[in-house]
């Protein structure tokens, strides 16, 4: 019982608190649709300032020194954890190195900077994503982690909240109320970006994160969806054939080769399913390859696949 009433108390001083910041915000509101930097225009390169979106083009560099944004390179700024959905029919995968366009961390990036964001290189940022995904394919849960501009003060990029470096030195609920009132009047990241990506690039979600967290090398596993018809597959074979995946082993004849950036190719995976999808096409079944694994090396989930088929058409032994 007093555990519930320790719970209702608080609720209702973040209630009060959440009133108090609406009607400070109703105020700065009210104060910037009378401000004239609402909506500046430079002359000769056609660049708008609008509602807080850099638009146009030109010189980027000295268009922000003209329009007086040097000062804010010393925003507060937080180190943050986003979540990011895309289709990537379009794309010619997630990473930007390729020099490929157009790419979804290309889009990203494009949609931070005319936000004003972020300041400074990858480098600077700190930073880090979950991992690649190749041309034309899609994601429901890729996690990219960099430093952001942030409305709280005392940030100062060094992102030491309560209870945000370690759950352990709090109890749970403890740890949660912060993490509430640390929302309280922070950029809306989400909507911000979402305003600007395309439509096939959503950020779902943010979350505050340690300085030493790094989205590709805290990451405990990674899920692969691969959906086929079933059609005169052998599905029983294909799944002995899958359990011999299971466990660590040396993918170096399951991936391309890499040799210039890979040295260790040995690989984790924990599951293995191949189950029917809730779709059908008359006599036809959707099929659904489910792989989790801790990391996985390039191409080498549809090299695993490609064998899997050769098995599932008779072409193949499941011991291959």
């Amino acid at each position: 019982m007093d555990l519930v009433a320790t719970l209702q108390s608080e609720l209702e001083t973040l209630r009060s608190r959440m009133k108090e910041l609406e009607s400070e915000n109703a105020k700065l509101s009210a104060q910037l649709s009378n401000c004239s930097c609402q909506e500046t225009k430079e002359k000769g390169n056609g660049s708008v300032l609008k509602n807080g979106v850099l638009e146009g083009h030109g010189k980027k560099k000295n268009k922000l020194r003209d329009l007086g944004y040097g000062a804010m390179m010393h925003h507060s700024k937080r180190y943050v954890a986003l979540k990011v959905m895309y289709f990537g029919l379009r794309f010619y995968g997630f990473a930007s190195e390729a020099q490929m366009d157009p790419t979804v961390e290309g889009e990203i990036f494009k949609a931070l900077e005319r936000t004003r964001l972020i300041f400074g290189d990858k480098k600077e940022l700190q930073y880090s994503r979950c991992g690649r995904t190749d041309k034309g394919v899609s994601s429901v849960g890729q996690v990219i982690a960099l430093f952001l501009r942030s409305n709280h003060r005392e940030s100062r990029g060094d992102n030491k909240y309560p209870g945000e470096n370690s759950i352990e030195e709090s109890c749970v609920i403890t740890y949660l109320l912060t993490q509430f009132y640390l929302h309280l009047g922070e950029i809306d990241y989400v909507r911000v970006l979402n305003r600007v990506l395309p439509n096939d690039i959503r950020i779902m979600g943010w979350s505050p994160i340690p300085v030493g967290f790094s989205a590709r090398f805290s990451c405990l596993s990674r899920v692969y969806k691969y959906f086929f018809w079933q059609g005169n597959l052998n599905i029983t074979a294909m799944q002995t054939a899958a359990e011999k995946f299971l466990g660590e082993h040396d993918f170096r004849n399951f991936c391309k080769m890499d040799a210039d950036n890979v040295h260790n190719y040995l690989r984790h995976i924990i599951s293995f399913e191949i189950l029917p999808f809730n779709e059908s096409d008359k006599a036809d079944q959707l099929m659904i390859m489910k792989i989790k694994g801790s990391a996985f090396l390039w191409h080498q989930v549809r090299c695993m696949v490609a064998v899997l088929f050769l098995i599932g058409q008779g072409l193949e032994s499941p011991n291959v």
